[in-house]
């Protein structure tokens, strides 16, 4: 499994404008990075787990910035992690990143990926509690 760590920075404020902060990740130029596009993820802060989604790579949708950020959106957070430590857990490969005519268009893309990566995570059915699953998920992916 691929995981980054590293500290939380100010971005541009683009998710916030539409209602999906993100988490974006001083990841250091010595860890390497996956290959980009949009990821199903487990984010940890403070101790604590939580599923999110993750882009790696520019954001041809807002700017023409060739700098690969590492940004995370988690729906069920909603606290200042300026200056936190996260470690982000890549679980599932979404999509490549594109480019969209609007940043209300990124939110509706977001959403639809929040809906695949949940469905991963917590599959109907399933009588394991949470953290059960993510240890189920874990496995596979090693």
């Amino acid at each position: 499994m691929y995981k980054l760590r590293g500290k939380i920075i100010h971005g541009k404020g683009n998710g916030r404008k539409v209602g999906m902060p993100t988490a974006n990740l001083d990841y250091g130029s010595e860890q390497g990075l996956p290959k980009q596009g949009v990821y199903g993820v487990i984010a940890t802060v403070d101790q604590v787990s939580y599923i999110g989604v993750t882009n790696v790579g520019t954001r041809p949708s807002v700017d023409d910035d060739s700098h690969i950020t590492v940004e995370t959106y988690i729906p069920e957070l909603d606290m200042d992690l300026y200056g936190k430590e996260m470690e982000v857990e890549f679980h599932l490969f979404l999509r490549g990143v594109k480019k969209f005519a609007s940043l209300e268009e990124v939110r509706q893309q977001v959403e639809e990926d929040i809906c695949r990566m949940r469905a991963y995570f917590l599959s109907e059915g399933d009588t394991d509690d949470e953290e059960d699953q993510k240890e189920k998920k874990r496995k596979k992916m090693e």
